[in-house]
């Protein structure tokens, strides 16, 4: 199964923030849209970074509630790592789990086409795994 698979079920959605916004306004994003990503524009299409609610703790950590008017830019996550819509939902799940992030940028000729989570990947796994399992007892029971 490849990320187009996933995108195509969850949709291509791309809530996105400008790096000059304040923490404020990413913060009220993230919970208006339900979402714990955002991704963070400049003057391209493509990603400059990624603003997740683990930069949302750690900056009021370091800075308390003066860093909610801080600029995105201050917190985020520059240069993420990205995923196109070919690559193969285990190799992305692989990235995901062993560099420890959540959330992951799809690209397509440069511009962001779509946002993963490891939630999306690993119930599509999980769902891949029943039905093959179901398939396996159907054999057996009709064998």
């Amino acid at each position: 199964m490849i990320i187009a698979e996933i995108l195509q079920k969850k949709g291509s959605t791309v809530t996105s923030v400008a790096r000059t916004a304040s923490i404020t306004q990413a913060v009220a994003l993230l919970a208006e849209h339900k979402i714990g990503a955002l991704v963070v524009r400049d003057q391209t299409e493509g990603a400059a970074g990624i603003f997740t609610e683990r930069d949302v703790v750690r900056v009021l950590d370091a800075l308390g509630a003066a860093a909610l008017s801080q600029p995105v830019s201050s917190a985020m996550t520059p240069d993420p790592i990205t995923c196109t819509r070919t690559d193969k939902v285990s190799d992305v799940l692989a990235t995901m789990s062993r560099l420890h992030f959540r959330h992951m940028p799809v690209l397509e000729n440069g511009a962001v086409v779509g946002v993963v989570s490891i939630r999306d990947l690993v119930l599509e796994r999980l769902e891949r795994v029943e039905t093959e399992a179901e398939a396996i007892r159907a054999y057996v029971a009709g064998g």
